[in-house]
């Protein structure tokens, strides 16, 4: 472990030669000495020093100057200041600006060896205080990271969390399934980029399984990406389902990342990220079996609660619209009357895969019960929640249900529809308003009727 660096500053020799004389015994320190503040600035911006005793009146840079420039390095070292030419004021002044401590001279040798030592024992002190709350800092953040139980949650946290510790301004999250990208996470990048590049990365990071710094070359995969990433620190996400993950910090200009002094912190981190993608997948595979629809597979009516408590958080943070639709099979009754439960079963079943195809990846499903099913329908206003519903309605009704025995059969569905905020604001209203649309239509079957018809004569 290399000795601790003292650096004596004076003009004058005598003193510089004195200090050395006193300071080197026991040879506990490595010691150098200049004669100016700027020797002595020039000097620390080549070499760490642990303390510098400066003399305080200098020509040039004097004794509080070269306290004030030191502030900037980093670390900055500690100053013991040693004059002959004191004052109270002076004396308040240089402690004031940063000065450890204050000698007048001619300095006792003990007192100046005693003063070295107290200084090295509270740098020493405040070192490992500060690696201590640095440690606990480092500890919350992995706990709160692996206790995350909401896959975009932790993507989001996971990659803002490991790019603030690399100090990087580029990166990606995201969860990939046999389709391909089903989560992305992205800063620095807009969205096409973003999913694009995870898209070209996904095979390299499905084999891996530990953090992994890859060369741009390393990557075939990679056409046309901005030319400036030249290398891409990994850290994979698995969990017992086989699903896969990654964060991946982008490195610009074939920087070095992370810093070695660092990578104890990240691979940490990682570990932590990656247990909460575990946990993420088990939850989300426990939480499928509560609110999932055992026969279609379609959410269930326990999670349309929790669904539309989420889209009214999100549209009301981002000023959005959302619809609610409720799909209502007409006349179903006779199809178990005259095929039994099980055909009727089967039906549902088949509905309940028409209905994934008249909405996109991003909306949400649920059989509300019976025959009756809802269509969550983000980012979506009252004209654009009408043509969703129509393309329901005719997709329904032009349909031949596989009744059995090589029957076939045709049913109908009537749709109400409601739109957050323009028709409710609250999650009660919501679901009142979708479903009263839906019965305002029920005499004549097979139609579309918008909340905005309730109470119309």
């Amino acid at each position: 472990m290399p000795k601790p660096k003292i650096l004596i500053v004076d003009d004058e020799v005598f003193f510089r030669r004195l200090f050395t004389e006193i300071l080197s015994e026991g040879d506990l320190y490595s010691i150098e000495s200049v004669g100016s503040g700027k020797e002595a600035l020039d000097y620390l911006s080549r070499t760490k020093v642990d303390i510098i005793l400066t003399d305080m009146v200098m020509p040039e840079i004097c004794g509080l100057e070269l306290i004030r420039r030191t502030r900037s390095f980093d670390p900055a070292p500690d100053i013991i200041l040693a004059t002959g030419n004191a004052t109270v004021e002076t004396a308040i002044q240089a402690l004031k600006g940063g000065a450890r401590d204050y000698l007048l001279k001619p300095c006792n040798p003990e007192q100046l060896r005693h003063t070295v030592k107290i200084c090295f024992e509270q740098r020493r002190l405040i070192a490992e205080n500060s690696l201590l709350h640095s440690q606990i800092r480092l500890y919350q953040k992995g706990q709160h990271l692996s206790s995350l139980l909401n896959i975009d949650n932790l993507f989001q946290e996971s990659l803002s969390t490991l790019l603030n510790e690399t100090g990087q301004g580029q990166g990606l999250a995201y969860l990939a399934t046999q389709s391909g990208i089903s989560h992305l996470e992205a800063k620095g990048f807009d969205e096409d980029e973003a999913k694009k590049l995870a898209e070209q990365l996904l095979e390299k990071t499905r084999m891996l399984e530990a953090p992994t710094l890859l060369q741009r070359e390393d990557i075939p995969e990679i056409v046309g990406s901005d030319e400036a990433l030249k290398s891409f620190w990994v850290f994979p996400m698995t969990a017992e389902n086989q699903e896969h993950g990654a964060v991946v910090l982008c490195n610009p200009n074939d920087s070095y990342l992370p810093k070695s002094d660092s990578q104890q912190n990240l691979n940490f981190l990682a570990e932590q990220v990656s247990l909460g993608f575990s946990n993420a997948c088990q939850y989300q595979g426990a939480r499928d079996l509560i609110y999932t629809d055992d026969l279609t597979g379609l959410y269930n009516h326990r999670y349309l609660h929790i669904a539309l408590e989420q889209e009214i958080r999100r549209s009301e943070r981002y000023g959005l619209e959302f619809s609610l639709a409720f799909i209502d099979l007409d006349l179903f009754k006779i199809i178990n009357d005259e095929h039994g439960h099980l055909v009727g079963s089967g039906v549902l079943r088949q509905v309940g895969e028409l209905l994934r195809k008249c909405v996109r990846d991003a909306d949400m499903l649920f059989r509300y019960g019976g025959d009756e099913f809802t269509a969550l329908l983000v980012e979506t206003d009252t004209r654009g929640a009408k043509l969703v519903a129509e393309r329901i309605r005719s997709t329904i009704a032009e349909f031949e249900f596989s009744t059995g025995h090589d029957n076939t059969g045709r049913l109908t569905a009537t749709v109400g529809h409601a739109t957050y905020p323009i028709h409710a604001t609250v999650l009660e209203e919501m679901i009142d308003l979708a479903d009263k649309a839906m019965y305002l239509g029920k005499n004549d079957r097979n139609i579309v009727r918008s909340a905005s018809e309730i109470g119309k004569t």
